[in-house]
């Protein structure tokens, strides 16, 4: 026996013909009077017995003139039987499939409960083909063409970068959102910064409500062992966007950083590209203009000239007295400054909070 979608199946087909044999046994008929009866060769009966010949709805409704069972019963032992032969056929082609399977992250994926706990090379690749939903996994490298770029210094695992781009596509699937809408997305950029201050708890579902208002699924997913990855922008179709994050570094900071660098993707490069931002994707001219989107949207000019004001002391009433004015994070101000050298990466960090993954209930 064999599985399929999570049931047992026989691993043999039965043609409707050891039916047709039975009947013809109880009823004391030969397969000769069978052919005469049916005004059909004898050999073509042959066929259909041996399972070399289909039963059409035709040959159905012959049969049950001649033999008095249905022709239903017929069309549905022809189908399972086609249905049992395809299954078999596509058995022999998975199983010829596992070695690419092995590539991928199994045994991460299913502990994030992204694919079913099995342990069976057969049935973890025809799990990875229903959850990329492809009949091939060459056909991944079409579809997320992107994670198989080649990157420079410490390179992502190609499979788990796909892997982790497919989650975040079938969490999009599930939410609603309008068209996008450029105009109102520019315009709820403050709304968003002003999101910040807030805990994860309150910030996130409202951050994923006014973006899908703006045509944009936000999800946060958990990457998966040597992708890399920070987050990632790309077009779902010509009227919607999708932003998917995961935590990096943990700090909360880089968390809204990555968000608006991703924004900036979406608002200012084209809806055919895919970016990817991993550790090594800085440097190309898109990447510079998502920081720099990145770095405006969560403090103007002005206002990062008011936090330098600061120095040289950078004191924490300092910093949170002007992130209270300013309606914004304390750990934004902080985390700017650190990566712009004027405060040590040590410093300020108790108001920098970190992000954690919460099992779901």
């Amino acid at each position: 026996m064999s599985r399929a979608y999570g049931d047992l199946v026989p691993d043999y087909a039965i043609p409707p013909g050891e039916t047709i044999r039975e009947t013809l046994a109880a009823l004391g008929m030969t397969q000769a009077e069978l052919a005469l009866r049916m005004g059909r060769p004898e050999n073509r009966v042959s066929e259909i017995i041996n399972g070399k010949r289909a039963v059409t709805p035709e040959t159905a409704l012959q049969l049950e003139r001649v033999l008095g069972v249905p022709a239903r019963i017929w069309n549905n032992l022809e189908a399972n039987y086609r249905e049992a032969l395809a299954r078999l056929t596509e058995q022999e082609r998975i199983e010829g499939l596992a070695q690419q399977a092995g590539q991928f992250p199994y045994a991460e994926m299913a502990k994030r409960g992204w694919v079913p706990e099995t342990r069976n090379a057969t049935e973890r690749t025809s799990n990875l083909l229903s959850f990329f939903g492809v009949e091939s996994f060459t056909v991944i490298r079409d579809v997320h063409a992107a994670a198989y770029r080649t990157a420079r210094g410490r390179k992502p695992d190609p499979p788990a970068l796909a892997a982790w781009l497919r989650r975040g596509e079938l969490e999009a699937r599930n939410m609603e959102t309008q068209n996008y809408d450029e105009t109102a997305l520019r315009g709820a950029l403050p709304t968003l910064r002003a999101l910040t201050p807030l805990e994860p708890a309150e910030f996130l579902p409202r951050l994923k409500t006014i973006c899908a208002q703006c045509g944009v699924a936000v999800v946060v997913v958990p990457r998966l062992s040597r992708t890399y990855v920070n987050g990632a922008a790309r077009w779902l179709n010509s009227n919607r966007a999708l932003v998917q994050l995961t935590i990096r570094g943990r700090f909360i900071d880089i968390f809204w950083f990555s968000f608006f660098h991703e924004l900036g993707h979406i608002l200012l490069h084209g809806k055919r590209q895919e970016f990817i931002d991993t550790e090594n994707t800085a440097g190309t001219k898109e990447e510079a203009e998502a920081d720099e989107f990145a770095a405006a949207a969560l403090l103007s000019t002005d206002e990062y000239a008011r936090a330098r004001a600061l120095a040289p002391d950078f004191t924490p009433r300092a910093v949170t007295d002007l992130a209270d004015e300013l309606r914004l994070a304390p750990a934004v101000i902080i985390g700017r400054l650190q990566h712009d050298g004027l405060l040590r990466h040590d410093q300020l960090n108790h108001l920098r909070p970190r992000l954690e993954w919460v099992a779901a209930e």
